[in-house]
């Protein structure tokens, strides 16, 4: 079974994110908080606890195996190589990396390593198991396929969790730089200063009106005509 690109990818963001993860602040305090719901609803179980059961059930058979029983010839020498190569796996390189994994089971990066490790054992134990079909007795086909079956089993629970821890992760990388986008946007808010307000024009002085010159009319003596004729008339000569 392989491993979703999303793990791979959560792996990486997270390890961008993390260093800068120290925030301040209620819009802080907030993701935080729903960060920590999300870890409290799920806890990874320790990797020893997935494949233990399966691991000690692949020592055995391999170790019991009969090799000199099976049919001579290339088939069983290849599965005496792959016999040889599981037994060094499992004393040597799997110990130490079920170790690192155990002691952080939400770590992507401790728990991807043994994950490929025991993806690259169950294909090794598979090529025993199909040269079994072909040179080996019976009743070690039987126990190989058992055998292969619970490992298939503790490798798909393995990768189920993988799964959903990057998809946790996954969710915390979106809260937290959508916490630092909007406490950025504050900040930029805040440092912006306020546009000074805008004070009225003072009016217009009024326009003085200028007094209007009064005509003054001299009223004509008694007896005299208000409108005298212009060319009196001429008394006729005698």
């Amino acid at each position: 079974m392989r491993i979703p690109k999303t793990v791979l990818i959560a792996s990486a963001l997270i390890q961008l994110v993390l260093p800068g993860r120290a925030q301040t602040g209620p819009t802080a305090a907030s993701a935080a908080s729903s960060s920590a719901g999300a870890n409290a609803a799920f806890t990874p179980s320790a990797a020893s606890d997935i494949l233990r059961h399966s691991l000690e059930e692949v020592q055995q058979t391999v170790g019991a195996l009969k090799l000199d029983k099976w049919k001579r010839g290339s088939v069983r020498d290849e599965a005496q190589t792959n016999v040889d190569a599981i037994q060094r796996d499992m004393q040597g390189t799997l110990p130490s990396l079920l170790k690192e994994a155990d002691s952080a089971p939400g770590s992507l990066s401790k728990m991807l390593p043994l994950s490929r490790n025991v993806d690259a054992l169950y294909d090794v134990l598979v090529h025993v198991v199909e040269g079994s079909r072909v040179a080996a007795p019976g009743d070690q086909v039987g126990e190989l396929q058992t055998t292969l079956a619970d490992l298939e089993k503790a490798r798909v629970r393995l990768g189920n969790q993988l799964v959903q821890t990057a998809t946790v992760q996954e969710k915390q990388i979106v809260d937290l730089r959508t916490t630092v986008q909007t406490q950025a946007a504050s900040l930029k808010v805040a440092a912006t200063p306020l546009p000074a307000p805008k004070c009225p024009a003072p009016p217009a002085p009024a326009k003085k009106k200028r007094p209007v010159a009064k005509t003054t009319t001299t009223k004509p003596a008694a007896g005299t005509p208000a409108n005298p004729p212009a060319n009196p008339p001429t008394k006729p000569q005698q």
